[in-house]
């Protein structure tokens, strides 16, 4: 019994250990997350274009990344190696954030935003990801439905 108690815990422990490090947010979540950190209105987008974005770029999953071949994508918000973090693999890289890709990795998103934010400031809007491109350009008022006390419409 003792030796397939130590099996089970030997298995299943290192599983946890790779589950801690992301996570996946709700879409509510990640939507009042990014109005308490001012989103709503930043760079003329609404949270819901931001949560939009997230949705189609990583599954709002912290620990996602996208290999491009000589560069990679990091985190909830797919962040590129070759110009804003450093994975130590990138030849070349900027890493304008100042950060390790590693970063933007795990379950806390405050460096993953402030990076966002600095590429939405120098971009002036959205257009440096793919993913906000091709899916996010009608009507985004669905990803943040239900998401407040009250719904504001089409405000946030």
């Amino acid at each position: 019994m003792k030796a397939l108690l130590f099996l089970g815990l030997s298995f299943f422990a290192p599983l946890a250990l790779l589950r801690a490090e992301g996570k996946v947010f709700g879409r509510c979540e990640l939507a009042r997350l990014l109005r308490q950190r001012g989103f709503s209105g930043f760079v003329g987008r609404k949270v819901a274009d931001w949560v939009c974005l997230a949705c189609h770029e990583s599954g709002y999953r912290t620990d996602a990344v996208h290999d491009n071949g000589s560069s990679r994508d990091y985190g909830i918000f797919q962040i590129n190696s070759l110009y804003w973090c450093d994975d130590g693999k990138t030849p070349g890289t900027k890493n304008a954030c100042r950060i390790p890709c590693s970063r933007l990795l795990d379950d806390n998103i405050e460096d993953d935003i402030r990076c966002a934010r600095m590429i939405a400031l120098e971009a002036r809007g959205l257009t440096p990801w793919v993913a906000w491109n091709r899916y996010c350009q009608g009507d985004v008022d669905p990803y943040v439905q239900g998401c407040w006390h009250r719904d504001f419409g089409n405000i946030l």
